[in-house]
């Protein structure tokens, strides 16, 4: 079996993690308790490229049980827990390619070692996999079921790409699901983005004035964390209604060139390129902290701050690194501006990502039955996957709900009713 990993020896701790993380994500685990009766995935060559985390590794593992002969490779070059790829390798025999803090040429290697499966089935966290295949690999397109894309970043290049008819198969947008990101995105970046700033750097947020930039599910999770930690959180946006959303969320809204002013802490959440500019560095207080929670490293423009950067000091703190500025003012960024909540700290909890996954396992399951019928576009993710995932969810969560009666049925139905 072929494998990249930082040190094999580090297998006994990775599968603790994962078995501990696996406690946590009964719905996933009902999964893969059916497949590994059904063996939908029989026969069937995968390949993701995904965060290598305790969570990511048991749904390789349900995929695995379906069938599938997977590949697992990182979807970022920080986020990768290195004990649990060791695991996978050796204690769950599944090949994965990715290593804590790998460069950028490893990092393709990786990939491509992983499109040399020849999968018929492909994951993404960021369109990374796909994009390379289409450019590097356009001969295999035909041969792809679909793709399944998890990152609010990667749809939005899916979606670029349909539109400029550049797309070669069928993908399915798993972020856009609501039991993705309503819960992923909004309670899983919300909390695990906090943690990752307060490992990095240690500091108490309560009364910090806080810059969540970007007011989708994300910035929303951490908006709302944030105010709940006791900071003062200003929002900024580039969507009224979002903007208008969040004024009436009570939070403070203005232009990132006002905040930067004022701001003690930023995060970026947006999936654009650089947010945060030159122009705002020159303008923030000295000691500001400056993070990421977009998938890639491009909403903080990086080389910006370096040009205005008389000196940068790296790693004065795990994750944090210092960048003087002429006037003497210095700027605290961390995790190189990589998600800073999978780079500083370990990605979402183990119970949000239950959801995300079981939806990602099931999505996966649904386009190897329906192959041969699903157009070359960007799919949502089928409502009845979503229905069964949310009843699962509160059902391990002693929750019931009110079902409907045939009269309100009826009602909901018509139109003759009125007042």
């Amino acid at each position: 079996m072929k494998y990249d990993v930082k040190d094999p020896g580090l297998a006994g701790e990775g599968k603790k993690r994962i078995e501990w993380a696996d406690n946590d994500m009964p719905v996933l685990k009902r999964i893969r308790t059916r497949f590994e009766e059904e063996k939908p995935f029989s026969g069937l060559n995968m390949s993701a490229c995904l965060h290598v985390t305790a969570e990511t590794a048991n749904l390789v593992r349900t995929l695995k049980a379906g069938g599938g002969d997977l590949r697992l490779c990182a979807s970022n070059p920080l986020s990768t827990q290195d004990d649990v790829a060791a695991a996978l390798v050796n204690e769950y025999e599944i090949p994965v390619f990715a290593i804590h803090g790998e460069d950028r040429d490893v990092y393709y290697r990786h990939l491509h070692a992983c499109i040399e499966n020849k999968p018929v089935v492909t994951m993404d966290d960021g369109a990374d996999l796909v994009s390379t295949i289409h450019a590097e690999y356009p001969e295999m397109a035909d041969s792809i079921f679909g793709s399944m894309e998890e990152t609010t970043t990667g749809v939005i290049r899916l979606r670029a790409m349909a539109k400029d008819g550049a797309l070669k198969f069928p993908v399915i947008a798993v972020n856009d699901a609501a039991t993705k990101n309503l819960f992923d995105n909004r309670y899983g970046t919300g909390q695990s983005t906090i943690d990752g700033i307060i490992r990095a750097t240690d500091v108490l947020l309560a009364g910090k004035t806080i810059v969540a930039s970007g007011y989708g599910w994300c910035g929303k999770g951490f908006a709302m964390r944030a105010r709940g930690m006791g900071a003062k959180v200003v929002v900024t946006e580039v969507d009224p209604i979002r903007a208008l959303e969040a004024a009436m969320d009570g939070f403070g809204v203005m232009p990132m060139e006002e905040a930067a002013k004022t701001g003690e802490v930023f995060c970026t959440l947006t999936g654009d390129i650089h947010v945060i500019r030159k122009e705002h560095f020159l303008n923030m207080q000295d000691g500001a902290i400056v993070a990421n929670s977009g998938h890639f490293n491009v909403e903080i423009d990086i080389d910006g701050l370096t040009e205005i950067a008389t000196k940068v000091i790296k790693n004065v703190r795990n994750s944090v690194d210092e960048y003087i500025l002429a006037n003497g003012r210095r700027i605290f960024l961390l995790a190189e501006g990589r998600l800073v909540n999978l780079a500083a700290a370990e990605g979402h909890p183990a119970s949000v990502m239950d959801m995300s996954f079981a939806t990602q396992a099931l999505t996966s399951e649904w386009v190897v039955k329906n192959r041969g019928d699903l157009k070359t576009q960007v799919y949502r993710v089928p409502h009845d996957i979503e229905d069964w995932i949310a009843r699962l969810k509160l059902a391990t969560m002693n929750i019931g709900i009110d079902t409907l009666t045939d009269e309100q049925k009826k009602y909901l139905s018509s139109w003759e009713m009125g007042t």
